[in-house]
């Protein structure tokens, strides 16, 4: 697959620098576009035997109509090239790059992963947000009595509450 995917690549680079410049539409590209039609013809054909994984066949059969797609627009500008001209030819030139477009964006959707199913987290138990509130309550009290009363152990065992209540309940 790796030389088909380079192949395709220096194809389609090729079709948008030719499709990204009207001035090149005339009856010397015609041998190059032919040539660059059959690659995406052999293409096409080659992804033809390949069998997509496991829920990507939607993806590879957008992709595989996109690849004909683009080959059956260019074999039109090459008609409209031989038998009007190039005038003829730069009114497919947008439909032509819509095709070439809709190859390279059916790449990426066949290249994208498919969405994992989301890990699932145990429900939070009832009790374990009442045990907090509960101990950050505690808490609070036990901190401000200790800090008016300046005893030093009772405020640091109001602080270890609420870092208890913060550590019971994680949502």
């Amino acid at each position: 697959m790796a030389g088909f995917w380079s192949g395709l690549s220096s194809t389609l680079r090729a079709l948008d620098s030719i499709a990204a410049d009207p001035i090149l539409l005339d009856e010397g590209s015609v041998g190059a576009l032919r040539t660059l039609q059959y690659r995406l013809h052999r293409s096409s054909e080659l992804l033809h035997g390949v069998e997509p994984p496991a829920g990507s066949r939607d993806a590879h059969d957008e992709f595989r109509d996109s690849l004909i797609d683009a080959r059956d627009t260019t074999a039109e500008m090459i008609d409209a090239i031989e038998l009007c001209g190039s005038e003829a030819a730069e009114e497919l030139l947008f439909e032509w790059r819509g095709a070439l477009f809709r190859v390279r964006l059916a790449r990426l959707r066949l290249g994208a992963q498919p969405e994992s199913e989301p890990e699932t987290r145990p429900e939070p138990k009832a009790y374990s947000a009442a045990t907090a509130s509960g101990l950050a309550v505690l808490g609070a009290v036990a901190f401000v009595a200790g800090a008016a009363l300046i005893l030093w152990p009772l405020w640091a065992a109001g602080v270890a509450l609420v870092a208890g209540a913060l550590l019971v309940h994680r949502p």
